[in-house]
């Protein structure tokens, strides 16, 4: 089977700014079709009609499949080699985002967006992992933190980019425009040579598993707020995808090859790493996703403006990143993974302090700017940490586990926390509205917006009743907005907490003046990093390794 070797893959500098830049590209339209669908979703919701529970879907369907398939996507491009699994997926990609385009019901969109993120779950993990091939040791901590820079920045561009499409033409061009990146970057592929390979096969029953077991209790918290948690339309997806789960993690530890090897979790910086992601990234994907929806559905923000709220997050982290990842690379990830969240969280407390108006300046720029800080410094050491702590066959495995639980953390937050939030507004609006006489016809509109969320329109309520309603529903979604920035701002602490009690600087490496041929040798804990050795893998019954 041909391979590239590592010294021919890192001794070619245009090799290595294509890998770069493809990986940067690719990668970044899999996170830009994230978050750039945020401010979309009124005008969606305009279009093609639906609530609260259709806006999570069009976003949770995505995350979903994304989420549930990295796993997979990393083992086929070590098995299979990673640049035709890249180029598959961004195939893939691109033709799905064209049906996104042309979508004529929720149902054809939604669907879309799945199978949209089964070719997204191709495309990020062999983007890390050929930056973890093709370039040196010495090269990887600046090139992770271009890749972290370049990537946030698509992240944080969606909204932006999102919200003058919509603005100045339709949502639907949020998902055409994916072509060009598309095209580009398959053509910046042909320029590679060579396509490593590992033995192995593919985890297909794990991946059943793990779909189905995340889809079940996502489709329960989404649908609760308007069944209830004893109806069995809720009840019996819930139970039945978390013994689902629970029958993939007992699958993956007695399976010869599984898609997430469970002893990489006994090491220390790997598992402790994904935990602090799981945190971070449930407070940021809660935060900007209703963020977006209240600025827009309350406060009166056009989609481009909701857009360029966001913009500070951009510009901080690709100022920062490269500098943030130098610095931990020279004194250890520690302290930036550990503080890095915790600042990021008093940011997003900082935007609890918003009311209906959200006056940009004075309410929402201080909590961005501090949240921007603190994501800047933790992605960059954080990626960086996680891949560090395989062998570099096996980094393609590494980032998929990464990226699937980020992505994990916001589809079960943004389900979880919609329904907190979902039931924070509803229970509000009750308040608000108690004791109160209004007409029948404002009473039926009223109970139709309680499961909805966020929405103050009222264009439907009988004008006698119209200004009372409209500073119940005002009232309420202020309310429910702020009960999600604070869980958002707890769960990126908590995050931060884990990572300073748990992270270990890892040991560097000195040159031995005294040692045969340059080698290295030990030092002390802060200043060596020792060898890293495989641990054993689980080996099937009967077999000799």
């Amino acid at each position: 089977m041909s391979s590239v070797t590592a010294a021919a893959a890192v001794s070619d500098p245009r090799t290595k700014r294509i890998v770069l830049v493809a990986s940067i590209l690719g990668s970044g339209i899999v996170f830009l079709d994230g978050t750039i669908v945020n401010v979309a979703l009124p005008a969606m919701r305009k279009d093609l009609h639906g609530g609260l529970a259709q806006q999570q879907w069009v976003v949770e369907a995505y995350l979903l499949t994304l989420s549930s398939l990295l796993l997979i996507g990393g083992s086929l491009g070590d098995l299979l080699g990673l640049r035709r699994i890249f180029s598959i997926g961004l195939t893939g990609f691109g033709v799905c985002s064209l049906l996104c385009a042309v979508a004529p019901t929720n149902n054809f969109l939604i669907g879309a967006r799945a199978v949209q993120g089964v070719f997204g779950a191709l495309l990020v993990p062999s983007t890390l992992a050929l930056i973890m091939q093709r370039f040196p040791e010495a090269e990887r901590a600046p090139a992770i933190g271009s890749w972290t820079a370049w990537t946030a920045i698509a992240t944080v561009i969606g909204p932006l980019g999102g919200g003058a499409l919509v603005q100045l033409a339709s949502w639907r061009f949020i998902f055409a425009v994916n072509v060009v990146p598309v095209a580009i970057t398959l053509w910046l592929l042909t320029r590679l040579e060579g396509d490593e390979r590992t033995p192995g096969h593919v985890d297909i029953p794990g991946a059943v598993l793990c779909t189905a077991g995340l889809a079940g209790p996502v489709f329960a918290l989404i649908e609760q707020p308007t069944y209830g948690w004893t109806n069995p339309r809720v009840l019996v997806p819930l139970i039945g995808g978390l013994i689902l789960f629970a029958a993939f993690l007992e699958w993956e530890r007695h399976s010869p090859e599984p898609m997430m090897p469970l002893y990489l979790f006994r090491r220390r910086n790997f598992s402790i790493g994904n935990l602090t992601t799981l945190a971070l990234y449930a407070g940021l994907g809660v935060a900007t996703f209703f963020l977006v929806l209240f600025l827009q559905q309350v406060a009166g923000y056009t989609p481009i403006q909701a857009g360029l709220s966001l913009l500070p997050i951009t510009v901080v982290t690709f100022l920062l990143s490269r500098r943030f990842a130098a610095l931990a690379d020279r004194v250890g990830p520690h302290y930036f993974m550990g503080g890095g969240p915790i600042v990021a969280g008093v940011g997003l407390l900082l935007l609890a302090r918003t009311n209906a108006s959200a006056d940009y300046v004075s309410q929402i720029l201080p909590g961005v700017l501090v949240f921007a800080l603190g994501l800047a410094a933790t992605v960059a050491p954080l990626t960086a940490t996680v891949l560090g702590s395989v062998e570099p066959g096996h980094s393609g495995l590494a980032s998929g586990i990464n990226n699937a639980i980020a992505r994990v953390a916001s589809l079960l937050a943004i389900a979880a926390i919609g329904a907190v939030v979902a039931n924070a507004f509803a229970n509000r609006l009750d308040t608000n509205l108690a004791g109160h006489r209004l007409s029948p016809q404002a009473a039926a509109v009223v109970v139709q917006d309680r499961t909805r969320a966020m929405v103050t329109t009222v264009s439907d309520v009988p004008a006698p009743d119209r200004a009372e309603v409209h500073a119940a529903l005002v009232n309420a979604s202020v309310y429910s907005f702020r009960v999600s920035v604070v869980i958002a701002a707890g769960l990126a602490v908590l995050g931060g907490l884990v990572a300073l009690v748990g992270i270990e600087n890892p040991r560097r490496k000195v040159p031995c003046t005294d040692c045969p041929g340059g080698a290295l040798a030990a030092g002390n804990a802060d200043t060596v990093r020792a060898p890293q050795t495989r641990e054993p893998e689980p080996v099937a019954a009967g077999t000799a390794k």
